[in-house]
This record gives structure tokens, C-alpha cells and sequence, in this order.
């Protein structure tokens, strides 16, 4: 198993975790653990907000960069870890016991 499996299988095996969407730098889903459509949606939509979140962030300080961003809804809770080559994007139910 390869480490990138490894990691998604340790990622997905923690409580409420719902999905996990690896895209790369164009928002084109690489591994998926959604359904397609779900993947789809994830990876559009939250590579603008991460694009959004970086840009703000290097407004405030040219010398810095994103590294994690965490959005939380009623429902959900999205976890993204941009990279220089990809972004992990994770998918929990932080209320589920």
C-alpha cells in the first residue's frame, strides 16, 4: 500500500469522518472516498475559498502563506490542507458520537 493510501485509510478511520477529496492545483479530484458527484462539488467549490483564504492572507502579509484552513457549519466540518502540488480536503460530522 502506498504511503498516500496509508495516510487516507489512518485519515478516514477517525471518528465522524465523512469523505476525504485529494485535488490538485487545478481542482481536478486526484483520490476521492466521495461519491463522484460529492467529489466533484468538494473540489470546485472549496479550492475557490482556499484561493479566497490565501489571497487574504498574503494581503495582510506579503510574507505569508495559508497552511490549514478549517470551516465550520451547523452540518459539517471541512478541514484543507493546501500544498504546492495538491490540497487535501477532509469532510467530518463534528457532532457524531
Amino acid at each position: 500500500m502506498s504511503e498516500i493510501e496509508e495516510t487516507l485509510k489512518r485519515i478516514s478511520s477517525h471518528k465522524g469522518i465523512q469523505g476525504i477529496v485529494v485535488v490538485n492545483n487545478e481542482g481536478i479530484p486526484l483520490r476521492s472516498t466521495l461519491e463522484p458527484e460529492k467529489t466533484t462539488h468538494y473540489a470546485a467549490t472549496v479550492l475557490q475559498l482556499a484561493q479566497k483564504a490565501r489571497s487574504v492572507v498574503r494581503d495582510l502579509d506579503a510574507t505569508n502563506d495559508l497552511t490549514f484552513l478549517r470551516v465550520r457549519t451547523k452540518k459539517h466540518e471541512i478541514m484543507i490542507a493546501p500544498e504546492k502540488d495538491y490540497m487535501l480536503i477532509v469532510v467530518q460530522n463534528p457532532n457524531q458520537d
